[in-house]
């Protein structure tokens, strides 16, 4: 079945190559059979992508595929400024599982919350999660000319992901110049006059980053890890990519730092405790801040209102991160 789709793909490709030239970005066949292509478009005007897309889908009409989608990715040279007006700031980790979405819709509705006109980009494409995070389930951006209008959430936050663009549950199986082509499409958006643009990136160090990194250049990182030793080797590797890409860090924040147990009050470190601030020292960065392992956090979030949006000790966590980060990036 692979095979099969490969054959297809490099047909399409050969079909393709004559009309596209070099602006044939990315070819992917579903397990349904529709094809979606990505076409880099940088420099066009709206007429000439028009006018490219309809010859892409007129030299494909008699290859009996299901159905095309077309996307379009402006190319941008390595360290252009994209979108233009707000400040990038990427929240990165070294590995999955410490709570960089969770942290990544606090941190963009604590920022709101200070007066900033605030957007997110869920940049995990594969495993998006802001939609559930901010209660933004069910909204589909609409689009102006091709390019995506954020959906305006209930937290003063704009929002673009993938999960409002697919089925959802929906697996995500795409290789790296879609997923790259996927990002282009959610930051080139129309974002309007924002001041800042939050990216929740995917862990790791992968495709979208790389994209990220060329393409857009954030003003800044935040690096999210947990105490413990493992993730803080992965989060150290996630500092090495910024540092080698000329990305300034602008700190780290330790998550999941220490639990009280809500029946017996007793505080434990289940995670280690100190170990991020430890090593931000180390590395010469700042340290931002603490975020506690809560049921609270997750109970929110599950139910789409982030802790930020509230009052309390939790919320005063988020507050405080927000103003160190604005300290750092003036």
């Amino acid at each position: 079945m692979a095979d099969h789709t490969q054959d297809r793909e490099s047909a399409i490709r050969s079909r393709l190559a004559p009309v596209t030239g070099d602006r044939l970005a990315g070819v992917r066949v579903g397990a349904t059979g529709a094809v979606t292509l990505v076409l880099e478009t940088g420099g066009m005007d709206p007429p000439a992508r028009e006018a490219l897309e309809q010859a892409v889908r007129a030299a494909l009409a008699d290859m009996d595929l299901g159905e095309i989608r077309v996307a379009h990715m402006a190319e941008r040279s390595g360290d252009a400024p994209a979108p233009k007006g707000p400040r990038l700031i990427a929240v990165g980790s070294g590995k999955g599982g410490v709570g960089k979405s969770t942290l990544s819709a606090n941190l963009a509705v604590a920022l709101a919350r200070k007066g900033r006109k605030v957007g997110l980009v869920d940049a995990d494409i594969y495993g998006p999660s802001q939609p559930r995070l901010l209660a933004a389930e069910g909204m589909k951006p609409k689009a102006r000319e091709k390019q995506l209008i954020p959906v305006q959430t209930a937290f003063g936050v704009s929002m673009l992901s993938m999960g409002q663009l697919v089925e959802a549950g929906k697996a995500i199986a795409w290789r790296g110049p879609m997923a790259a082509g996927a990002l282009t499409q959610l930051m080139e958006a129309d974002w309007g006059d924002i001041d800042d643009l939050v990216i929740d990136l995917p862990p790791g160090t992968g495709d979208v980053q790389l994209t990220m990194i060329q393409k857009f250049k954030p003003a800044g990182a935040v690096i999210v890890s947990t105490p413990q030793d493992l993730a803080l080797i992965d989060a150290t590797r996630a500092i090495a990519f910024f540092e080698k890409a000329d990305v300034p860090v602008l700190g780290v924040v330790e998550n999941m730092a220490g639990y009280v147990c809500p029946h017996c009050g007793e505080a434990s470190d289940p995670f280690g405790t100190g170990g991020a601030e430890a090593e931000a020292k180390r590395l010469g960065y700042p340290f931002l801040g603490r975020i506690p392992l809560a049921i609270d956090i997750r109970t929110a979030s599950d139910a789409g209102q982030p802790p930020a949006a509230g009052e309390g000790a939790i919320a005063d966590s988020f507050a405080a991160l927000a103003d160190r980060l604005l300290e750092g990036v003036r």
